[in-house]
């Protein structure tokens, strides 16, 4: 590769082959993705100037995250963001990469939210804080607690907040699940827990299992670990009318409900899909009126 010429075309198909070959389940994207990111110009650069040559220094980098990405480096941490939401989020390997299915997940808290200067919510294993800060973007009104055990997380999530400009309405808190905000209540608890059964870790996407933090993927024997925690916790810390919601692993929508049937809390649910039609959020009203 160092004695040849590379322009943007040659090195982008000589990359999607060899990631190819490599077992990369999106090798041309993820070429494009890591190449954009050397040379700072957005992806449709590389179209328009397909025949400009790389420099030396370009070409070096451009090695190194092809080497990155072989060993299975997520792309996200390679290149240190994601984009989620429509915003960018920073993401380092403290912190899951996050995913287009939890979308879902904000999206069904900001049509469920009312629009005023009381609603607050709580996000519970908070990550790098892309569901709460989302919602605060969208929700110019809201006002968040962030929740996560660990602390490198919630730095992520910290500087997240600084360059969404929503650090002001945004409260930060270490600890495990509900337990930092004892006393306080909400009038929306949301939370992408971890849900893979302990079993199916090994099954996992090579990028996830060796990369990303494995606290916030292993659910437990059963992948509803921390289901039975929140569904029957949560009430407490949630005002009259309010909801939890909850993004599901596949199959674990209906055991979630029958969770929450136990507890004499909630009087309403909801099961929302995702783009495929698989079952992907959970809503669980508590009893009253916001």
């Amino acid at each position: 590769m160092a004695n040849q010429i590379w322009t943007i075309g040659s090195i982008l198909k000589w990359t999607g082959q060899y990631f190819g070959t490599r077992g990369i389940e999106s090798p041309r994207l993820d070429a494009e993705v890591l190449l954009s990111h050397v040379l700072g110009k957005p992806r449709i650069y590389l179209y328009v100037h397909f025949d400009e040559p790389l420099e030396a220094a370009e070409l070096a980098q451009y090695r190194e995250y092809i080497r990155q990405r072989v060993a299975r480096q997520p792309v996200a941490y390679i290149v240190g963001r994601r984009e989620f939401m429509g915003l960018t989020f920073q993401v380092t390997p403290a912190v899951l990469v996050p995913q287009p299915d939890t979308e879902v997940l904000v999206q069904a808290a900001i049509d469920r939210l009312p629009a005023m200067p009381t609603a607050r919510v709580a996000d519970i294993g908070t990550g790098s804080g892309a569901i709460a800060l989302s919602l605060l973007y969208y929700m110019k009104q809201l006002r968040a607690a962030a929740v996560d055990i660990s602390q490198a997380a919630l730095t992520v999530a910290a500087a997240n907040a600084a360059a969404l400009g929503v650090a002001d309405r945004a409260v930060f808190y270490e600890g495990d699940l509900l337990a930092p905000l004892a006393g306080e209540t909400f009038t929306a608890i949301v939370s992408n827990p971890p849900y893979i059964p302990t079993a199916d870790i090994a099954g996992l996407a090579p990028e996830v299992r060796s990369a990303e933090p494995m606290g916030a993927l292993d659910g437990g024997a059963d992948g509803l670990a921390f289901y039975r925690r929140l569904v029957a916790n949560a009430p407490a810390f949630i005002v009259p009318g309010g909801f939890l919601a909850v993004e599901v692993g596949i199959h674990e929508a209906q055991p979630v409900i029958e969770l929450a049937e136990r507890q004499t809390a909630y009087d309403r649910t909801e099961i929302l899909k995702d783009l495929a039609g698989i079952d992907r959020v959970v809503v669980l009203w508590t009893k009253g009126s916001v």
